[in-house]
């Protein structure tokens, strides 16, 4: 249940078009569900805007269908990441309706009549390499379910900047950007001096063996020399989206 919801709900017992106690009812599952294997936080959407995300990796089919299903039954968009294509049926035979992408693994539901937040503007997501797209992706499913606009730039590491550059405007204009990138991870420092708005850094696990699987990335995102970097950690495409999507609304 998001504040708005909540609000209509408050409305119609103030009409006395329904009753204190079929509100009660309405609200009874509001701060928790509890289905014994895991207890799924309702109230997250009141708190933060967006409600609980499903992380499929160690989790059974029937346990994410589960948990799945009782997000969906509140009215609340759905966002399942990391989740393995042999799970995948049970999941849609539970909440039918919804859109699985391969390349990010992640499955995506937004309610037709779930309201828009109001927003400052879009979110630019930008990837250094073709082999960071999935976890672009991620960030970007993350952005469209909680309902920001989203401008991705693909292809544009700094092996080839004068890529990056023409792309310059579009960068300037978004009020925020998402850089996703791996190998040395120099991609968010060289965005950053191009913008003014934050930069949210997101290193990847891709490169070869000196980038130890991210923690180079990583370690030269953390040292950036440009201030209006914050980073989250590898491969955190969902991370990155949903700090993003907070930092875009009004």
């Amino acid at each position: 249940m998001d504040p708005r919801q909540l609000e209509k709900l408050l409305q119609a017992v103030e009409r006395k078009q329904i009753s204190a106690k079929d509100a009660a009812k309405q609200l009874r599952d509001l701060p928790f569900a509890d289905l014994g294997y895991a207890v799924v936080d309702h109230h997250r959407q009141l708190r933060q805007g967006f409600p609980e995300v499903i992380y499929g990796e160690g989790k059974s089919a029937e346990q994410i269908a589960g948990i799945a299903a009782e997000i969906v039954s509140k009215g609340a968009p759905l966002l399942v990441t990391r989740l393995d294509p042999s799970k995948l049926p049970a999941l849609e035979l539970a909440v039918p309706g919804g859109t699985y992408h391969p390349l990010s693994r992640t499955f995506a539901l937004r309610p037709k009549r779930q309201p828009k937040p109001k927003v400052r503007g879009y979110v630019a997501v930008v990837c250094a390499g073709t082999s960071d797209l999935p976890v672009a992706e991620e960030a970007q499913i993350t952005l469209a379910v909680a309902g920001h606009p989203v401008v991705s730039i693909h292809d544009v590491g700094v092996a080839g900047i004068h890529r990056l550059l023409a792309r310059r405007q579009e960068l300037a204009e978004a009020s925020v950007v998402i850089a996703v990138a791996g190998m040395e991870g120099a991609l968010p420092t060289a965005v950053a001096g191009l913008v003014g708005a934050p930069v949210v850094a997101v290193p990847t696990s891709v490169g070869y063996g000196a980038s130890l699987g991210g923690v180079a990335a990583l370690l030269g995102m953390l040292n950036s020399c440009a201030p209006n970097v914050a980073v989250v950690n590898i491969d955190n495409g969902f991370g990155a989206g949903f700090y993003a999507a907070m930092i875009n609304r009004k």
